[in-house]
């Protein structure tokens, strides 16, 4: 290799030693390239060349690590092969471990301070008791099921049309004779048995489908109602169970304060919807997402389907939303069926707008307590209303379309798709936004059209020298006969039935209000007072629709229709079940009886 003068190089002895190197290809026969194909370049050859020439590199073998971070290494890998071909046992020891620290803390937890160790005995019992059922079901839960479960069922559904006359008969026969017991020192209480048996033929009559009624969860539904007013009412064990539970629910949605406080300030009070209770709201979703994401919904959903398809023969999604309504909100307990809000069936929506409509929420429930409202009265109303809700929805508009939640079997709900409880959490907030927007917008829209209804009619009466005509007060007349026939006392009619006004055309937040006033002037009797706070303890009132179609909808945009169809009737429904619970409160209520009976549960007189 030469380099000439101007700088090229030239590869004349380059050439010739590839020449050499490769002897014999040169003699063999090489075809000539035709002008269709590029010349053969011997660039090829010249890399064999420089390559064959290049010396070779011994592989070099690197010292291994020594050190403290080799030792961890080695150390996790060691204990990750002795987890992996010990997993099961590993668990085992884990989980013994845990169980035997959680002992210690709650024996030490009862013995410092029982009294406020009483919730996490309760929790710890609740705990047991599912762990118990757990290892019965995975060992034995199929065969119970095939060999008892069933075949029982299997058998009164086959023989149902024979069992139910004499069970219906014997359910008759039974409510009487504890009716005679309970009224026989007090006949006027007959009044409100008399408007129980009203309201139920005026929802027959008016029934979407009066000739399809199926009538087991309609008797199954009013039973429970009238039992749970019996032991709520009459027995103190009862009283107190739900005392506690209502109070625990309360504490746990007033967390939410600690939110509305930072983002609104001190006085968010002021504004107590906007600020107090639609935050719950915001609260409740992001909880029951991350619960969602956890798998507990999933199987709460699943064991009370289970319940109610074996009593009721409701589907468990209505069944859920039911007793969820005991202690949230119109709003809130859809969540807890929200995927299966856009296959149900306009029956079960019905139901689920019903349940609403027929309870109140245990964020307002302290507000309305601290107004002076009897707190053991509100949360027997909550809890008694929730049964007739949904028998009254199932008797108002039966069920005619097939569900796609009848059996348990059908109720499989997947997990959600986050990846973490933060973004679970994070989500359920977010969800929430849209949907406290409609809430809010919907209720100022239907309050303000009823404001300027209310101004109409007042020019109206004005112009004939009536006053402060609205509709208010022409409820406060019309109802008249409903008080009466819930119990009322006549001299009070009048006065009840003004709360129901209220109640019905703007709020039970305004309609307790008022009742607060009537009991601090004492214009009505005790027993006037418990029928009422029954009877106006619900959400059925026209501002409601505004508030369901706004919650409702942003879950299930699909069925947007459905919603509105369904609306008015469930409202109705809805406040239906809220007055026969009152009835069933004026047949349980008797002033000159001791409610709370403090060495049993036993009906006991006054003496």
């Amino acid at each position: 290799m030469n380099a000439s003068v101007n700088g090229n190089i030239e590869l004349t002895s380059v050439n010739e030693d590839v020449g050499s190197v490769n002897k014999g290809y040169d003699d063999e026969e090489v075809e000539r390239p035709t002008k269709h194909h590029r010349p053969v370049s011997s660039r090829p050859y010249l890399d064999d060349v420089i390559i064959a020439t290049l010396p070779k590199i011994d592989k070099v073998e690197r010292p291994q690590k020594t050190g403290f971070w080799t030792s961890v290494d080695e150390a996790k890998k060691t204990a990750s092969d002795f987890y992996n071909d010990n997993k099961k046992l590993t668990h085992w020891i884990i989980a013994i471990i845990l169980t035997l620290l959680y002992i210690a803390y709650f024996a030490y937890a009862l013995w410092y301070d029982y009294d406020e160790a009483e919730i996490l005995l309760i929790f710890t019992c609740i705990a047991v008791f599912i762990f118990i059922y757990a290892v019965i079901r995975d060992n034995a839960g199929s065969q119970i099921e095939r060999s008892l479960i069933k075949p029982a069922s299997h058998k009164v559904d086959n023989n149902w049309s024979h069992i139910k006359w004499p069970l219906y008969i014997l359910l008759v026969v039974a409510f009487v004779i504890i009716l005679v017991f309970l009224v026989k020192d007090s006949p006027e209480q007959l009044i409100s048995f008399g408007g129980l048996v009203i309201f139920v033929l005026f929802t027959y009559i008016f029934s979407k489908h009066p000739t399809q009624v199926i009538w087991r969860p309609v008797l199954w539904g009013l039973t429970l109602q009238f039992l749970l007013g019996l032991f709520v009412l009459r027995t103190d064990i009862g009283f107190e169970i739900f005392d506690w539970l209502g109070d625990k629910v309360t504490i746990f949605l007033d967390f939410t304060d600690a939110g509305s406080e930072f983002l609104f300030g001190e006085l968010y009070t002021n504004h107590f919807f906007a600020f107090k209770v639609l935050p719950v709201v915001i609260y409740f979703s992001s909880v029951i997402s991350v619960l969602y994401y956890l798998g507990a919904m999933q199987f709460v959903i699943e064991k009370i389907a289970w319940l109610m398809q074996y009593t009721m023969k409701t589907s468990a999604a209505e069944s859920l939303n039911a007793a969820g309504n005991i202690f949230i909100g119109q709003t809130e307990a859809p969540l807890l069926v929200r995927p299966f809000l856009k296959d149900m069936t306009l029956s079960e929506i019905h139901a689920i707008m019903t349940g609403g409509f027929a309870t109140i929420a245990g964020s307002v429930l302290g507000a309305y307590i601290s107004f002076g409202v009897d707190a053991s009265h509100l949360i027997s109303a909550s809890v008694m209303s929730a049964p007739a809700a949904l028998a009254i929805s199932k008797l108002f508009w039966p069920e005619t379309e097939e569900s796609k939640m009848v059996t348990v079997e059908q109720v499989k709900i997947p997990k959600g798709e986050e990846r973490n409880i933060v973004e679970a959490a994070s989500v359920g907030a977010s969800t929430a936004v849209s949907l406290v927007a409609n809430i809010a917008a919907n209720l100022i829209a239907f309050l303000a059209i009823l404001a300027f209804f209310n101004a109409i009619l007042t020019w109206f009466g004005g112009l004939v020298g009536i006053e402060g005509l609205t509709f208010e007060l022409i409820c406060s007349y019309v109802f008249m006969p409903v008080a009466f026939i819930m119990g009322v006392e006549w001299e009070d009619c009048r006065e009840v039935a003004e709360l129901i006004g209220i109640k019905a055309f703007l709020n039970e937040f305004v309609g307790y209000l008022r009742l607060t006033e009537f009991i601090e002037a004492g214009s009505i009797s005790k027993r006037s007072e418990v029928i009422a706070t029954y009877a106006l303890c619900g959400f059925a009132s026209i501002g409601s629709i505004g508030i369901q179609l706004g919650g409702l909808t942003p879950m299930a945009p699909t069925r947007k229709a459905a919603f509105a169809t369904v609306a008015v009737r469930a409202l109705i429904a809805g406040t239906i079940a809220s007055f026969m619970t009152a009835c069933i409160a004026g047949i349980l209520y008797e002033e000159n009886l001791e409610r709370v009976i403090m060495n049993g549960t036993a009906i006991v007189p006054v003496t």
